[in-house]
């Protein structure tokens, strides 16, 4: 994994983590990497896994079985799903606003974009609201 500067390496080892539990990859109830195992695999400090894990649980992504380690919750995908999508629309979406503004790019011609990148995608577990 390639970390970036602009961000705390936690944060983004959880969105690592959030991705591989919105793929699929990680489903519900089942058991996750231990904390050594992630770092070592990411070649990051212990502590900092821990801190992602932690995180993760307070936002109810994530449990800890005392001495068996962290599973990902029932309900993670919509935690996570529900925290991608208020940043999106809060934060990033009013980026992508003004760069559109900028290069006098309008609804129509982004709507056709996305229903043709759509149809080239597999198919995205379904969001809730």
């Amino acid at each position: 994994m390639e970390f970036k500067d602009n961000e705390a390496i936690y944060l983004q080892i959880a969105g690592y983590v959030s991705e591989l539990i919105l793929r699929g990859k990680w489903p519900p109830d089942s058991k996750i990497p231990s904390v050594r195992e992630l770092a070592g695999d990411l070649q990051v400090n212990p502590n900092t896994v821990m801190r992602t894990y932690e995180l993760l649980q307070s936002q109810e992504v994530l449990y800890n079985k005392r001495g068996i380690g962290f599973f990902v919750a029932p309900a993670a995908v919509q935690q996570v799903q529900a925290a991608r999508r208020e940043r999106f629309l809060s934060q990033e979406l009013p980026e992508v606003f003004g760069t559109m503004l900028l290069l006098g790019i309008g609804l129509p011609e982004v709507q056709r974009r996305y229903e043709e990148f759509k149809n080239t995608q597999p198919q995205p577990l379904p969001a809730t609201s």
